[in-house]
């Protein structure tokens, strides 16, 4: 393995190479950098003019330029960093960390989303193909993936943020409004269930029941603006979080796993019992990490002590549960500080830039405002990759169950749930690696058109703006990330074939 990465990094920096020059004069060539001088009505515009011409190096021939570009990169390796100016004189390398963050911010969490519940989906509407679930899903894809993106980023400005921040000033529902979404929910819920005419009949009634009393209680008890979710209700979903991971991963009859999962549930809400003072009155992004750290090894701990026989696998789903309890722990702090987070931005939910100008709240206040900065690029770019994702997943999926290997293996009396998961999943899992590796690796150029809808200064618009300019330093240094994250990607990719197939190792 280790003689075939070498071999792959080898040829791809040769690719990277030939690319890189190939990128840079098209760049010099692709117009005049000096256009807007030239047009200029300016008293010192020959001044500016030479002072341009110097800083950009115009004079110097072109193999020169990109060769002074390729010792800067190579300075990299040796902590001496140079990818040179920009067309106005700032510093490139410090634009590209500028813009890689907020690339970064903006898509990873999108990303992760997508492909969790992209794959989910996919899974489930393949197992239940041509149910009233798969008819829905397989709808909402082609709604979502045929979708413009500016369009639906224009539908979300106005619905999603502008009509919403006008609501949350009162923030009550409507008695009409409640029987209209209830009986929305009521229709749809039952329809994606499936099942007799009696069966959704009474899902449906039940679905409007529930719907109904409980946006009322939430009006009387004014949940909207001072929600309240509590260590109670932390540990109700962190336990359910754990039973349906147990599950999934080794069956419910696996008592020592079950055990080791609500016991996990409840050392994590017993931990945030204790540290919440701490959480609340002393924040900071270095005491999350170190609990998180110390969380995850805690819930490890916990699995390797009730693993018994099947220890890696206990411990597996200790671990994805204590991740499902920190981060409920998290959700819970944000919850309780929405009120006061209003009480500093009356309009939450931010339709341009990354950041609120001048922020004055404190440490929750303000990861409140970078999540509502984020949220509706992070709801836009979610949909179009689910969207893909789950139609890829359920064709693969599909074609795995229908494998001789698959028959087999139910023909032996195991249980739905081994097929799937043990069986099925895993060698679904191979082409949809190839699509999220390249899919990820394209997102880390950054997403051009989210950018400039919801004004984000990412990857996209250094790209942009250094294209305009004919400035081939800021176009050389998105090449140079996009172009590394494709070939670490696809090695990412390499690996994952390897773990999920044996054979490949060979």
């Amino acid at each position: 393995m280790l003689k075939f990465i070498l071999r792959r990094i080898g040829a791809s920096a040769l690719v990277l190479l030939g690319a890189s020059l190939l990128v840079f004069v098209l760049t010099i060539n692709s117009g005049d950098p000096l256009k807007d001088l030239r047009e200029s009505n300016s008293p010192n515009r020959a001044t500016l003019i030479a002072e341009r011409i110097e800083r950009m190096r115009l004079d110097d021939p072109w193999y020169e330029r990109y060769w002074d570009w390729l010792k800067g990169v190579g300075g990299c390796f040796t902590g001496n960093c140079d990818l040179g100016v920009n067309v106005n004189g700032v510093d490139v390398l410090t634009l590209t960390q500028q813009a890689a963050s907020s690339t970064l911010r903006l898509v990873t969490v999108a990303t992760l989303l997508a492909i969790f519940i992209g794959v989910a989906l996919g899974i489930l509407t393949a197992i239940r193909q041509y149910s009233g679930f798969d008819y829905s899903i397989t709808f909402a894809a082609f709604l979502f993936f045929s979708l413009p993106v500016f369009w639906a980023a224009t539908l979300l400005k106005e619905y999603a943020a502008i009509q919403y921040n006008t609501w949350i000033a009162v923030g009550q529902y409507a008695p009409w409004t409640i029987v209209i979404v209830a009986l929305v929910a009521a229709f749809l819920l039952p329809a994606v269930l499936g099942g007799a005419r009696k069966r959704r009949l009474i899902t449906g009634a039940i679905v409007f029941g529930f719907v109904t009393v409980m946006l009322f209680v939430f009006n009387a008890l004014d949940w909207w603006r001072n929600p309240m979710f509590g260590i109670g209700g932390v540990l109700l979903v962190s336990a359910a979080a754990g039973v349906l991971v147990t599950a999934l991963i080794a069956g419910l009859r696996n008592r020592r796993a079950l055990y080791a999962a609500l016991t996990t549930a409840v050392v994590g809400v017993a931990a945030y019992w204790f540290t919440a003072p701490m959480l609340v009155n002393q924040p900071s992004w270095l005491l999350l990490a170190v609990l998180f750290v110390v969380a995850i090894a805690v819930s490890v701990a916990i699995g390797a002590a009730w693993g018994g026989y099947a220890r890696k696998q206990v411990m597996l789903i200790t671990g994805i549960t204590g991740v499902i309890t920190s981060s409920l722990v998290v959700a819970d702090i944000l919850i309780a500080h929405w009120a006061s987070f209003l009480s500093v931005k009356s309009r939450p939910i931010s339709t341009i830039g990354s950041q609120t100008p001048n922020f004055t709240g404190g440490f929750w206040e303000q990861v409140l405002d970078m999540g509502t900065q984020i949220l509706l690029p992070t709801i836009l770019l979610a949909l179009v990759s689910v969207a893909s994702y789950s139609r890829y997943t359920r064709s693969s999926m599909l074609e795995t169950l229908n494998q001789d290997y698959v028959r087999t293996a139910r023909s032996k009396g195991l249980s739905e749930r081994e097929v799937i998961v043990k069986h099925a999943f895993r060698n679904a899992l191979i082409p949809i690696t190839t699509i999220i590796a390249f899919d990820f690796a394209g997102i880390i150029g950054g997403a051009v058109i989210t950018e400039q809808v919801f004004g984000w200064k990412g990857m996209g618009a250094l790209f942009q703006d250094g294209l305009n300019a004919v400035d081939p330093a800021p176009v050389m240094a998105f090449f140079l990330v996009t172009g590394i994250a494709a070939v670490v990607m696809n090695l990412v990719a390499d690996i994952a074939y390897a773990a999920l197939d044996p054979r490949i190792r060979r």
